[in-house]
């Protein structure tokens, strides 16, 4: 039996109250958005600013801090001791849960079953043997970064790419998560891939899952150069950081090339639209659930 203790602080306090609550003997420590869910909520991503360089996000303003224990009956006052030396005065309100023990990876290999995207490509955890041996069957698990074709925004980029790469393009994947689209790309034919993500372990995890896959992918943080163009750009992020990102991934997209955009709620898809519309004419591609991908081609000289 573990105790999952949750509190809500401000961002001035909440990673010395996460780095407090370790020291206290937390097994585990995450800070979440309070508001996520709501119109409130605020996306971390840490995009690039006009000048090129990744500015540093703040926490959110109403951040809810998780910390998970082991039992114990003066776990309370551990924490109360910890909301003190991380500087909170008021000691907000202390929610907690127990989790009980379960067999953690049985349970979670579980939830992941093969997928099928298209008759040609499928996605097939590691401990499943592939429904399909003659498809294309890329190997991914479940694992730190986003992406294991079970949502319907990767599921959309997924369709696009094999319907879009027909070998030899150059390709970039901005967001590339656990590298589940790069990879796809990379096995559908495309000739050079790069991924970008603004988090190191994203890109440690698509480094891995190309290993698996036996394809290489060259990746690149967010904060490093990214001025080459390419025949195809995909970004699947969300809506508020890919208006963000308009004239940096619209200028990505060499003459004549193809940009498709997901992780965007069909409620959202005009704002996006709108904010690209400058560089680069898009419409709705497909929607699958609730979001949609937004698609267009460059046919300028420039954006």
């Amino acid at each position: 039996m573990w105790v999952n203790v949750s509190l809500e602080t401000d961002a001035a306090h909440a990673e010395a109250l996460s780095d407090a609550l370790m020291a206290a003997g937390a097994i585990s420590v995450s800070v979440e958005d309070a508001l996520a869910g709501t119109e409130l909520e605020t996306p971390q991503f840490g995009e690039p600013a006009s000048d090129g360089n990744a500015p540093t996000t703040p926490l959110w303003t109403e951040s809810r801090v998780v910390a998970l224990f082991e039992p114990a009956d003066d776990l309370i006052g551990r924490i109360a001791a910890a909301a003190a030396e991380a500087g909170i005065d008021d000691l907000p309100e202390i929610e907690l849960e127990d989790v009980a023990e379960q067999d953690w990876v049985r349970l979670t290999q579980s939830q992941f079953d093969p997928i099928q995207v298209t008759e040609r490509l499928w996605i097939v955890p590691s401990w499943h043997v592939a429904p399909s041996p003659d498809a294309i069957n890329l190997v991914l698990d479940p694992g730190l970064a986003f992406g294991t074709g079970s949502h319907p925004t990767t599921f959309l980029c997924l369709q696009w790419l094999t319907d879009t790469v027909r070998g030899g393009e150059t390709l970039l994947d901005y967001g590339c998560g656990s590298g589940i689209l790069a990879i796809a790309a990379a096995r559908l034919g495309a000739g050079s891939v790069l991924g970008v993500d603004i988090d190191d372990n994203a890109l440690i995890a698509a480094r891995d899952n190309a290993a698996a896959n036996r394809v290489t992918l060259n990746l690149r943080h967010s904060k490093e150069k990214l001025d080459e163009q390419f025949d195809i750009v995909v970004a699947n992020i969300l809506t508020n950081p890919l208006c963000v990102l308009a004239p940096l991934l619209t200028g990505r997209v060499a003459p004549g090339g193809r940009l498709a955009l997901s992780g965007v709620l069909e409620a959202q898809a005009q704002q996006v639209i709108d904010v690209y519309a400058p560089h680069i004419a898009l419409h709705i591609g497909a929607i699958r659930d609730g979001w949609v991908r937004l698609e267009g081609r460059r046919t300028d000289s420039q954006c």
